[in-house]
């Protein structure tokens, strides 16, 4: 088994490559793959996004569906695993848009994510760096995940940033 930090964040764009190299730390961690999707599927494309990512990582992978309780699913893994969250920025837009607590429900994502008995990468998008939104939810929301994103940071033990599939350690 290969040895892992005990947290890693891998951010990046959307379509940056970031989950497929999230993905291939896990893989060649040689450890047992437990894979935690906050997506939800409400529309065709969904569906078929979802579908194409479960093909592609293969059936070698425990997969727990926790749209919003990914704090429990972690509490599953066990020190011989290795878990990969995708991701940070479906979970917070599942927190906000089902009007949950959010200071609380990142308080327990962070605790979690920090005492998992595996080793953790999680997945989040880098929102900030596009125009300024033009409606409430919207600001919210990139603000939110801005400070969700630094807090994880702050705790991880290995951040990376991928863009055009290339992984650019920062921590």
């Amino acid at each position: 088994m290969k040895h892992l930090p005990n947290l890693t964040f891998i951010l990046g764009g959307a379509a940056s490559g970031k989950s497929a190299y999230a993905e291939l730390l896990c893989t060649q961690s040689g450890r047992a793959k437990i894979y935690i999707a906050t997506a939800q599927v409400f529309d065709d494309e969904m569906g078929a996004k979802v579908a194409k990512h479960l093909d592609q990582r293969g059936t070698d992978w425990t997969t727990i569906e926790a749209p919003l309780h990914v704090a429990s699913a972690l509490k599953t893994a066990s020190a011989v695993d290795v878990v990969l969250v995708d991701c940070a920025t479906l979970w917070l837009t599942n927190v906000i848009l089902g009007d949950h607590d959010l200071g609380v429900q990142t308080d327990e994502l962070l605790t979690a994510l920090t005492s998992c008995m595996a080793p953790v990468i999680i997945v989040s998008n880098e929102v900030g760096q596009g125009i300024v939104p033009d409606n409430a939810l919207s600001r919210r929301f990139r603000n939110a995940q801005g400070q969700l994103n630094q807090h994880i940071a702050a705790r991880a033990d290995a951040v990376v940033a991928v863009m055009a599939g290339l992984p650019l350690v920062l921590k």
